[in-house]
Parts: structure tokens; C-alpha cells; sequence
């Protein structure tokens, strides 16, 4: 097995498990929401079905290449979470602002890895 398609594997397995903690987690996600967004429990809860289904079709040959671009529009949905968490640090104590700003160009690599299987 090649490099390409370990990383495959483990960008898959990385989306099923994010997919699957919004259910186990929904408040956690739904902090970081921004407010100015509706219904972040039922966002929380799409965002969590989207990345479990892009995660397994990532890994099927008839749908990588959908599953990758689906890949790219989640991480660019996402940003603005992570952008909010960044602009309001005293909202996420336990969490070093440096990790929060970083996160931000993290992006950025995560739509890259997706690309490369559009």
C-alpha cells in the first residue's frame, strides 16, 4: 500500500471519528458554534452525519472523488467555527489560544489531503 492511500484510509478514519463524537459531544461542537448561526444543535448534528458519510465514501472507489470535494465544502463550512473560536479565547479557556489561531491555516492542509483524492 502506498503513502497516497494510507492517508486515505487515516483522513477516512479521522472523519468517521469526528462524525461520530458530534452524537456523543453535540454541546461540545455546539459551543463552538457562532451565534449568529441557527439551530446549532441540528448543524451540530448535520455536520456530524456529513463528515461519518464523506469519511466512509472517501474510501469507495465510485465515490472518492465526490467524497473529496464534499470534503473540501465541510472544511470551508466549518471555518467560521473555527475563526469564532480564535476571536473569543476567553470562551475556550482550556484551550491555548495559540492552538486556536492555529487551527485556522489547519484548514487549509485539511482541503490539500482532501484534494488529493478529487
Amino acid at each position: 500500500m502506498d503513502v497516497k492511500t494510507i492517508l486515505q484510509y487515516v483522513l477516512a478514519l479521522f472523519m468517521v471519528a469526528a462524525g461520530v463524537n458530534h452524537f456523543l459531544k453535540p454541546r461540545m461542537y455546539m459551543r463552538i458554534m457562532p451565534p449568529y448561526l441557527p439551530r446549532p444543535r441540528e448543524l451540530v448534528l448535520i455536520s456530524g452525519v456529513a463528515e461519518v458519510l464523506l469519511g466512509i465514501f472517501l474510501l469507495v472507489p465510485a465515490t472518492t472523488r465526490l467524497a473529496a470535494w464534499g470534503l473540501v465544502a465541510l472544511f470551508v463550512a466549518v471555518f467560521p467555527a473555527n475563526l469564532h473560536m480564535a476571536r473569543h479565547p476567553e470562551q475556550f479557556r482550556k484551550i491555548p489560544r495559540a492552538l486556536l489561531w492555529a487551527r485556522l491555516p489547519l484548514q487549509a492542509v485539511l482541503i490539500a489531503w482532501a484534494l488529493w483524492y478529487a
